[in-house]
């Protein structure tokens, strides 16, 4: 007699089956023995642990193996600003608002300007970052790196960095700014 073709293809659909739960319980008794063997339970005596939370928490924090969250919620003082209260940051968004911006980034403190060129030399284009060292109002509180591409031809371009009057009068408008705003936020 012969056997019809759903009938053989069901027969090899089960044997498969079969020889993966077959992997797989060998697969388990593999790690069950592994996990059980490598120390990653230490036995313990009951008599050393306290029964209540509370102590039970204070001894693990005693012995490093625990998070404490003391005065979370209790509205302790904290030195983080946002950008719209720093008037370093803000004036130096202001002083670059012309230029079009590639990457803003306040917690890591950095503005990247995009390439930009006016239109009497579109040959020659500049692209400036800002760091922020400190949020004090000081000269040195920015690294500003002011960096200069120039093209001749459609793939043929030099960048370099300048240390030009550029970055100079960025750092001192910048400041100068800062000072304006701070002096406008201590007199609300």
């Amino acid at each position: 007699m012969k056997v019809p073709y759903f009938m053989k293809n069901l027969n090899n659909f089960i044997m498969s089956i079969n020889l993966m739960v077959r992997k797989n319980i060998i697969l388990l008794m593999l790690i069950s023995i592994i996990t059980s063997s490598c120390g990653l339970y230490k036995k313990t005596d009951a008599r050393k642990i306290p029964t209540s939370g509370p102590e039970r928490a204070r001894q693990n924090l005693e012995e490093g193996r625990g998070v404490s969250l003391k005065n979370f919620g209790r509205g302790g003082k904290t030195t983080f600003e946002f950008s719209t209260s720093n008037p370093l940051w803000r004036a130096s968004l202001e002083i670059l608002e012309f230029l079009p911006l590639a990457n803003i980034d306040y917690s890591g403190g950095v503005i990247v300007t995009d390439w930009y060129s006016d239109n009497i030399n579109s040959n020659q284009s500049i692209k400036i970052t800002v760091n922020f060292l400190s949020n004090e109002i000081r000269s040195d509180s920015l690294k500003i790196i002011v960096h200069e591409q120039k093209c001749s031809g459609t793939n043929n371009c030099v960048v370099k960095v300048l240390n030009s009057a550029i970055r100079n009068e960025l750092i001192t408008s910048i400041v100068k700014r800062a000072a304006e705003l701070e002096k406008n936020i201590v007199k609300k």
